[in-house]
């Protein structure tokens, strides 16, 4: 790995097409295993690979990691992170709100899909 981060260091990491904060809690050759602290960006809903199209066989609805959920990451996308970490649920939110209104002014039948989805995803979020 090019930059050798280090166990337990704040980092943040793309994993799928979230973005989260965390902390690395084990070196692989090739990834960091990541427990997730913070969300800076929800997941895109939709086909990873047929991206913002409608018409695909299965709309995925893609749930953001849970607080303290481990996930393997790409090392290329794991990057040292020396600020503040906010609370989880705080970042949640405000990830999901970021995300509504990029989709608000996309428009698309994909944006519009999209939001349905992550209205649905908030109502199990925040019970």
């Amino acid at each position: 790995m090019e930059n050798q981060l280090e166990m337990g260091q704040k980092v943040t990491g793309i994993y799928k097409t979230g973005k989260y904060i965390g902390e690395i809690t084990n070196i692989r050759p090739s990834q960091y295993v990541v427990r997730v602290l913070a969300v800076l960006k929800h997941p895109d809903q939709g086909d990873l690979h047929n991206p913002k199209e409608t018409d695909v066989a299965l709309f995925h609805e893609r749930r953001a990691l849970a607080h303290r959920e481990q996930t393997n990451i790409p090392a290329v996308y794991v990057k040292p992170y020396d600020g503040e970490v906010p609370a989880y649920e705080e970042s949640l939110k405000e990830a999901l709100q970021k995300q509504y209104t990029k989709l608000e002014e996309d428009g698309s039948d994909w944006a519009k899909k999209s939001m349905e989805l992550l209205h649905s995803l908030e109502k199990d979020y925040f019970k």
